[in-house]
């Protein structure tokens, strides 16, 4: 297998080192607009098999060129990207997948359907935890049950030891966060597709050891287009993501300021885009090159089979990777896109055109090739 990997950041370089565990894979093009940096822990596979290939994604005909030799391409970059190379992978006629967050974006991915079909190739958007996993999981439980009347899902990276004031550290882009800071997010309720205001109803939830209790809240992208699929057949449906007690509020008041805000304010006769100040005040202070991280995951759905309540449930707590220096967000996330993308070149998935994971992975296989990589799913009981 030929794979490319579009973006060097954290998720796309954990992608290609999980790529790179595969002798299958003879070779993986690791492609940025910057390539002056390297992860440490992919610097030993430098070399035929893994290439670095400076590109700017923009640039059309570069980017099919480069599909055009491989047999899957997997983006790790920002999310709004992400229909123009779904748009160009069916073009070249590879296989596509990405981390997504987006709902519109997927949306106008699945326009892409029949194009994808008459190429015989699949396009599967929003491929990495959440969402990704959580949904595979989410979709896995309704599959088991007669009926279902809830489906909650609860996931958050965190570092391991917290700082003030929001104890909370980078593990993928700020720029996604604070997108699903401020994006309505979509849920059900009483069996309609509503929208709710992210941060808003906060609840505890406690997982056991050294994580302890933590908050959760609305935001947006979680789900994906389940809320969508699931109208009218399941009563509740929402996801939530997971942080330290206090954060949401912080991050409320910043944003009720106004300075999440993408439309320009004059600031002493320059035009200034409150958010991209943010990000850039705030990013350097939440990056903690020696932080260790860790991502606690619960997926619980409840219904009836045979006649009889029955609840289903996962959980998982991965840490950082010591012995490669690989944080446990990028291996939840970077690795789940390259699985992904594996089994759509290997034809694991099945069947042509655009679907979410959801919609298209084989649970117990993706399951299971996590634990191969020592990212372990457990069951509840």
């Amino acid at each position: 297998m030929r794979m490319l990997v579009l973006g060097a950041g954290l998720q796309g370089s954990a992608c290609a080192y999980d790529l790179l565990q595969n002798p299958e894979v003879k070779e993986v093009r690791l492609a940025d607009l910057h390539t002056q940096h390297l992860a440490e822990f992919l610097a030993p596979y430098s070399g035929d098999r893994l290439v670095f290939t400076p590109l700017d994604v923009r640039d059309r005909e570069a980017v099919l060129a480069l599909m055009r030799q491989c047999d899957a391409a997997m983006s790790a970059i920002p999310y709004y990207f992400n229909f123009e190379l779904a748009e160009l992978a069916v073009k070249a006629g590879v296989h596509f997948s990405d981390l997504g967050g987006n709902t519109e974006i997927v949306f106008k991915q699945k326009t892409l359907d029949a194009e994808a079909k008459k190429k015989n190739i699949s396009v599967i958007p929003d491929c990495g935890l959440a969402p990704g996993m959580v949904n595979i999981l989410a979709e896995y439980g309704i599959s088991q049950l007669d009926a279902v009347e809830s489906v909650k899902i609860f996931v958050g990276g965190l570092p391991q030891e917290p700082e003030p004031p929001l104890n909370y550290q980078i593990v993928y882009s700020l720029e996604g966060v604070l997108d699903y800071y401020t994006t309505l997010s979509w849920i059900l309720r009483n069996g309609k597709r509503t929208q709710v205001k992210a941060l808003s109803e906060i609840e505890p939830i406690h997982f056991g050891g050294e994580v302890g209790e933590l908050e959760a809240f609305h935001t947006a992208g979680g789900l994906s287009t389940m809320a969508f699929r699931y109208e009218g057949k399941v009563p509740s449906m929402e996801y939530k993501t997971l942080r330290y007690p206090g954060h949401a509020k912080i991050m409320e008041a910043i944003r009720e300021l106004g300075l999440l805000e993408l439309n320009p304010v004059d600031v002493k006769g320059m035009k200034v885009v409150p958010r991209d100040l943010v990000v850039a005040a705030m990013g350097p202070r939440l990056t903690k090159p020696n932080g260790r991280d860790l991502v606690a995951l619960r997926v619980i759905v409840q219904g009836t089979k045979g006649g009889k309540p029955k609840k289903i449930g996962w959980e998982l707590v991965d840490y950082y990777d010591e012995e490669h220096g690989i944080s446990a967000m990028e291996r939840s996330t970077g690795y789940s896109l390259s699985i992904t993308g594996q089994m759509q070149a290997r034809g694991e998935i099945g069947k042509a055109g655009v679907f979410t994971p959801d919609e298209a992975v084989p649970p117990e296989k993706y399951i299971s090739e996590l634990s191969k990589r020592g990212v372990v799913i457990k069951e509840l009981s």
